[in-house]
């Protein structure tokens, strides 16, 4: 089941049409969320910042979309989907209401809540190889519109047929400056020794909801200095350990980019954390 304006239809369902300005212009936002067993994980930040990216492209928010409305919408489709007792991805998508060209005739919104199973309840870290190269065919903005979640994401779908063809897991993004910002679908930090650095926002990096939680994490710990800054592409082979985070799956270990093999000691250290943290909300 699909939760369209919180009215339930079945999957096959034609539901929008060819007048949807997300498919048109890419106006629309998305949020990607991990639920387990009605627990909506890390659902105030998810919200929060669903109501800042709408508030920057200048989006009508509902009065009805409060935290709790929306909160009980997601339940409610992943209660239709039989998944209340079981872990499920879900995806909640805003989009701008049909009319006008690049100029909207309206600023009122709709949304859609899709979900679909995960298998595990917790983040884990799976023993399989992990290799990524640098695609280098396009670049990420410096501006706050890259550090949203929109619909914008044809880079992220070329470098991911790029990977594909050449037998990659994953892509690290750079930015005009030619530093790394992100993976396809994450965040990412780098260890070396006792520092660990991610891309600041200013780079173009995506506003990451498990990035956040593991800055949360990270300065926490007495003995690891912790670093917002630019990543050049020539530290990568310099550093220790790689890892991606996003939503889903939690962090994700680099085991090689090149010629370098990775460590994976420290990210799956974290993953206990990432866990606690989790549950807590």
């Amino acid at each position: 089941m699909v939760n369209f304006n919180g009215n339930l239809f079945s999957k096959d369902s034609e539901i929008l049409t060819q007048n949807n300005r997300g498919l048109k212009y890419g106006d629309a936002l998305f949020e990607t969320i991990r639920c387990v067993n009605g627990t909506v994980f890390f659902w105030e930040d998810h919200y929060f910042r669903l109501m800042a990216s709408m508030r920057i492209l200048r989006m009508e928010i509902p009065m009805e979309f409060t935290l709790e409305f929306l909160e009980e919408q997601i339940r409610r489709t992943v209660g239709k989907n039989d998944f209340a007792n079981s872990p499920s991805r879900v995806r909640l998508t805003v989009f701008r209401n049909d009319g006008g060209f690049y100029g909207p005739l309206t600023n009122k919104i709709s949304y859609i809540i899709e979900v679909s199973p995960l298998e595990s309840p917790f983040y884990i870290i799976e023993e399989v190889p992990y290799v990524v190269e640098l695609f280098k065919d396009y670049y990420v903005n410096k501006d706050m519109l890259s550090n949203l979640k929109t619909t914008n994401k044809v880079l992220n779908v070329v470098a991911s047929v790029y990977a594909k063809e050449n037998g990659y897991q994953n892509c690290l993004l750079i930015n005009n400056d030619k530093n790394v910002v992100e993976t396809i679908n994450g965040n990412l930090f780098l260890v070396s020794g006792e520092k660990v650095k991610t891309p600041p926002l200013t780079d173009g990096s995506l506003n990451g909801i498990i990035r956040k939680k593991l800055l949360e994490i990270l300065s926490s710990l007495d003995d690891i200095t912790l670093e917002e800054a630019s990543i050049s592409p020539f530290e990568l082979q310099k550093a220790d350990e790689l890892f991606i985070t996003n939503s889903i799956s939690g962090i994700i270990p680099i085991t090689k980019y090149r010629k370098k093999q990775f460590d994976t000691t420290f990210s799956k250290s974290l993953v206990g954390k990432l866990n606690a943290k989790a549950r807590v909300g």
